[in-house]
């Protein structure tokens, strides 16, 4: 699914207009990202939580040269799923 195909579906499940629900997706977005910026944990309750975690610096090759290189350390967003999306991607089977 693509973030047009998202707001599609959005605003045809609620009658909006799809400039409205692109308001509306790009809020919430852009919300995650912001509390992301800021050092926040962004927990949504039986979907997942989104997080910054640290990454060490760390060595490896350039791909064109095969020289090693340094990368800096440096922060990177991540996500871990939550119970409800967990079991919703691997239903139990009766």
């Amino acid at each position: 699914m693509t973030k047009s195909e998202l707001i599609a579906m959005y605003a045809n499940s609620r009658g909006r207009r799809k400039k409205d629900a692109e308001e509306d997706v790009n809020f919430i977005f852009n919300a995650i990202r912001d509390a992301l910026a800021n050092g926040d944990k962004v927990v949504l309750t039986g979907f997942g939580t989104f997080d910054v975690r640290d990454r060490s610096e760390k060595r490896c090759l350039n791909p064109r040269t095969g020289e090693p290189i340094q990368l800096p350390a440096g922060k990177a967003p991540a996500f871990k799923a939550g119970r409800g999306l967990k079991e919703a991607v691997n239903p139990k089977k009766n």
